[in-house]
């Protein structure tokens, strides 16, 4: 073969990669925010006894949960100019990662609000307190306890997810390693390091939130 591995090149550059991947933390902590509010909505809707709610909720569910992110991601900045709405690419990128999480996120809510025991809603009214209070007090701690896992898993796929970013230009890791690879031509050297930040940054993050799991976990 008498290919040569050398990462000189890759480290001068190492401080690019560290700021592509603040970056794409940034983009998957703004977008799991804002698809939480959005899938909450969308999760009490799902539930809701009026089809005037449940209907759309599923609808949206259904159409984001089968599109591609990257078909999201090139309408959000390509088309929705052609609309009016003109965003930032980094923007752009955070409202398609958002909208494509809530689908997802509705459906882990959904199933934590479902699995809520009754009785709990009960004991709420029985002590007077009305049912935005039983929602805020009751539910909504015990169903994020109950989905805490999940929620972790869909952040660590949507930080992995920023990696379709660099399709539109945004500066995050993968967009920084292309940029090396292409200036550099260090192609192996470039995707191990770029692949080494990916594993280990969702190495922490997986044993970051199994800590947040395991001190808020319910006692048997």
């Amino acid at each position: 073969m008498g290919y040569t591995l050398n990462f000189d090149a890759v480290w001068r550059n190492f401080d690019d990669l560290l700021r592509g991947l603040g970056l794409s933390l940034v983009l998957a902590f703004v977008a799991i925010g804002i698809g939480c509010v959005l899938g909450l909505v969308l999760a009490f809707g799902r539930i809701s006894r009026s089809r005037v709610l449940s209907v759309p909720a599923s609808a949206y569910v259904t159409l984001f949960r089968n599109l591609p992110l990257l078909v999201i991601v090139l309408f959000s900045f390509f088309a929705l100019p052609q609309l009016g709405l003109r965003l930032s690419k980094g923007n752009s990128f955070v409202l398609a990662l958002a909208l494509y999480s809530a689908a997802y996120l509705a459906e882990v809510f959904r199933g934590g609000l479902l699995g809520v025991p009754k009785g709990l809603r009960e004991a709420g009214l029985a002590i007077g307190l009305t049912e935005g209070q039983i929602r805020r007090r009751i539910i909504l701690p015990v169903m994020f306890r109950a989905v805490l896992p999940a929620l972790g898993s869909t952040f660590i796929g949507l930080f992995k997810d920023t990696s379709l970013a660099a399709a539109i230009a945004v500066p995050e890791l993968t967009f920084e390693a292309r940029k090396i690879n292409v200036e550099t031509f260090r192609v192996i050297e470039t995707w191990i390091v770029a692949s080494g930040l990916y594993i280990a940054t969702c190495s922490i993050l997986a044993a970051l939130l199994r800590r947040v799991e395991a001190r808020l976990a319910v006692s048997r």
